[in-house]
């Protein structure tokens, strides 16, 4: 679905559900495009026939409206608006259509109270934003690559890592290193430079609602998301971490202002099953 001008109009909770089916059941075509051209491009039978078995679950899971993956991941929503729409009742909207989706798909309860150990359900995350476009992100966030993301500070003796493009490869390569085939690789990756810890957190999280195919308008970005991209596969840890040539699907990178006391990165992992829709 496609943003478009703001109408006098909120999305129903039915609305929603429908959202939460589509994103839970149906990978995005750049994520099955791109998994298709590593499929034509590996060498490793093992890794062949892991993304074989990956594109047979996903087209069955369309088929029969199933869940892609048995951990249906914490929904997190970016919400574009401005103030002519009531976004407590978008809100409300949002929590009964999580309730209800999480009964009918059925989503995994995923939401579990970190204290008591109580099981919730699931809790949505709602992120806001202004904007004179309304449009609702839904991101369905998987445990096992939440589990490897990461954030460094700069400079880190550890890595030989100082401030600098340099800097930022060798903490990447590390965290893809150290990840090992946790998480569930061919992995999208989202990278936030600069800012402050929240800053990039949050950052590097969003990237990996951009379309695989698409080109950051920063050049010297651009040139270091293909880099990495290609380093990374040189690892050759590959899918589900039993070796081969794709170990990354894709490479997203932004950058922010930083304090000048202050240098971090953000990496948020994404497994090959990026389970991301727009309404």
């Amino acid at each position: 679905m496609q943003p478009g001008k703001i109408k006098n109009t909120i999305p129903t909770t039915e609305a929603i559900v429908r959202l939460y089916t589509v994103c839970a059941t149906e990978l995005p075509g750049d994520v099955r495009e791109k998994l298709r051209k590593s499929l034509e491009k590996e060498e490793s039978d093992t890794a062949k026939h892991i993304l074989k078995t990956i594109l047979e679950n996903t087209d069955l899971a369309k088929k029969e409206s199933k869940p892609i993956c048995q951990d249906t991941g914490t929904p997190v929503f970016y919400i574009s608006i401005d103030n002519t729409l009531p976004l407590d009742e978008i809100k409300k909207h949002i929590e009964a259509a999580t309730k209800q989706a999480t009964e009918k798909i059925p989503l995994r309860p995923n939401a579990t109270d970190p204290i008591t150990g109580t099981n919730t359900g699931n809790k949505p995350i709602i992120h806001i934003e202004q904007s004179d476009q309304f449009r609702i992100d839904l991101l369905m966030k998987g445990g096992g690559s939440e589990n490897i993301s990461a954030i460094y500070s700069l400079p880190d003796t550890k890595l030989n890592a100082n401030r600098d493009i340099e800097g930022i490869k060798r903490c990447v390569l590390d965290a893809v290193f150290h990840a090992q085939g946790k998480g569930c690789p061919p992995y999208i990756i989202g990278i936030a430079i600069g800012g402050n810890i929240e800053q990039v957190a949050h950052l590097s999280k969003k990237q990996l609602l951009r379309n695989l195919n698409d080109r950051s308008k920063d050049e010297q970005l651009n040139k270091l998301e293909t880099e990495l991209l290609e380093n990374i596969n040189k690892l050759k840890i590959g899918p589900m971490g039993l070796g081969g040539k794709t170990t990354a699907l894709s490479v997203k990178i932004a950058k922010t202002h930083r304090h000048p006391a202050s240098y971090f990165i953000g990496i948020s992992f994404s497994c090959w099953a990026l389970r991301r829709q727009s309404l």
